[in-house]
């Protein structure tokens, strides 16, 4: 009797101890399921449609963290937790790779494709792209009409200090941030042009090849001819002739800052200036406008000819140049210049006739 009494409290202790851990095991499985629910809910907003109802750009300002992109996201109505997008940029360890720029995000976009658009998409490209032949003053005035771009240029750039071409920046660089890299592609190209130029060229330094490159530029605007130009001027140096340019003496009255609008007038050939080639010897003080790559290597490596001079074969800039060894060659092409000139100018004035009778003839409107 006695020992069965002392074994019963012990039977009452062991069934203590499993409803403990029933318990224990209760709270774990429900925990367990709370997480597992947690984690698919946040999976369902990190992977399922966002709320975007139609395209928008993102802009990823320079030097953002997840944190504020989370929550720019959040406020512009893009995702709809930042908390969630933060754990998931942070557990698909995307944190370090995130691109600055505008991104397009789609309608409905979940926020697992707004993290791989930023950190793994192509950034809007925007560039401002400069054409051959455009004056420091012109490039400028471009420069500042971009409203992407922020804060002033203190000084207008030298002429011929930049290269034409198209340059890619980040919406709010400054604008002096791209002028500083178009000078530096000019200065880079230069140089590189320089140290590949023919042996014996008339020119002592890299910025001669620069002002000459400027004329050449100027003075046609079809690529093909560039050598076969550069080469005359190459010539004229060579033989100690005034290289006779109007786009010289046009600079020397405009400095590049507004079209001329005109012929140039007898007084102003006669005129000596700094950039009056047709008065001066040798080369103007400075370009006369920013050259392409293209006219830089026509003048280091110029055709092989005996050219001196050439004219315009018509009114059109693309038909061209025609080009003469002697000045006897070359009055005869002015001359057919002069011919072709006049008779297209009479074809306009014909043309122009015809349009004013067939107004003429028209009933007013009632």
């Amino acid at each position: 009797m006695n020992d069965r009494k002392a074994r019963r409290p012990r039977r009452r202790s062991r069934n203590g101890l499993v409803d403990v851990l029933n318990a224990l095991l209760t709270l774990l499985v429900i925990a367990l399921l709370v997480a597992g629910g947690v984690l698919l809910y946040g999976a369902s907003q990190f992977y399922g449609d966002g709320p975007l109802t139609q395209e928008a750009t993102f802009r990823v300002e320079a030097g953002s963290g997840l944190s504020s992109i989370s929550t720019r996201l959040e406020e512009q109505g893009l995702i709809s937790n930042r908390y969630i997008f933060q754990l998931g940029g942070r557990t698909l360890e995307r944190v370090s790779i995130i691109q600055q720029g505008d991104f397009r995000i789609p309608a409905g976009a979940s926020m697992a494709d707004i993290l791989k658009e930023i950190t793994e998409g192509d950034p809007i490209r925007y560039a401002v792209t400069i054409p051959e032949g455009w004056t420091s003053w012109e490039v400028l005035q471009r420069v500042n009409a971009n409203e992407n771009l922020i804060g002033e240029i203190a000084t207008l750039p030298p002429e011929g200090s930049i290269l034409p071409g198209s340059y890619d920046y980040v919406p709010g660089a400054t604008r002096q941030s791209v002028i500083d890299e178009m000078q530096a592609a000019m200065t880079a190209k230069l140089a590189e042009v320089w140290a590949a130029r023919q042996a014996d060229l008339p020119m002592e330094t890299p910025e001669q090849l620069l002002i000459l490159a400027s004329i050449v530029e100027r003075e046609t605007g079809v690529a093909s001819e560039r050598p076969q130009v550069a080469a005359v001027f190459v010539n004229r140096l060579r033989e100690g002739m005034r290289l006779q340019s109007d786009p010289t003496i046009i600079y020397g009255i405009t400095q590049g800052q507004t079209p001329l609008g005109r012929g140039l007038r007898r007084s102003e050939i006669e005129a000596k200036t700094d950039y009056n080639t047709y008065q001066i010897d040798g080369l103007p003080p400075t370009p006369i406008a920013n050259p392409g790559i293209d006219a830089l290597e026509a003048v280091a490596n110029p055709d092989s000819h005996d050219y001196l001079y050439f004219v315009a074969k018509g009114a059109l800039p693309s038909e061209g140049h025609v080009f003469a060894e002697t000045y006897a060659e070359h009055r005869k092409n002015v001359a057919q210049y002069r011919k072709l000139a006049d008779e297209a100018e009479a074809t306009r004035k014909a043309l122009e006739d015809v349009e004013a009778g067939a107004e003429a003839d028209t009933p007013a409107a009632q």
